[in-house]
């Protein structure tokens, strides 16, 4: 894989990522305080868990 489609993906990411921030900042604002209020630490590593084998996951799907 070269830096080129690494670049590219970050850009998408960053854009998707961006997306909540500019369209209603206020809600994601307070979902994230719901967030933080109601989930354990453990809840978000697992959560963070399975974000990150997804990642990989799909990678390795994409990229055999």
């Amino acid at each position: 894989m070269t830096l080129s489609i690494w670049l590219q993906a970050l850009a998408l990411l960053l854009v998707l990522e961006g997306i909540p921030l500019f369209l209603g900042p206020a809600r994601l604002r307070e979902m994230m305080r719901m967030l933080v209020e109601e989930v354990s630490d453990r809840q978000l590593r697992v959560m963070g868990l399975l974000c990150m084998l997804s990642g990989l996951m799909l990678l390795y799907w994409v990229n055999p």
